[in-house]
């Protein structure tokens, strides 16, 4: 589980948008960018090689 706070500061690293939580999928969605970043062992991981893009029918 992420830390609220953390969430409160943590931003897209290409475009410094806001990123919503998926708890489900334990990802940080970038709707700008349309990427996913993983949340591995309750740290984001915010690297771009990383991120898995969204489809374009995927919701946000």
């Amino acid at each position: 589980m992420i830390d609220a706070r953390l969430l409160d500061i943590l931003v897209c690293p290409l475009c410094k948008g806001p990123l919503l939580f998926r708890r489900a999928d334990a990802e940080l969605l970038c709707k700008a960018d349309r990427l996913a970043f993983p949340v591995r062992d309750d740290i984001p991981v915010m690297i771009e090689d990383e991120a898995r893009k969204l489809d374009p029918l995927e919701e946000v």
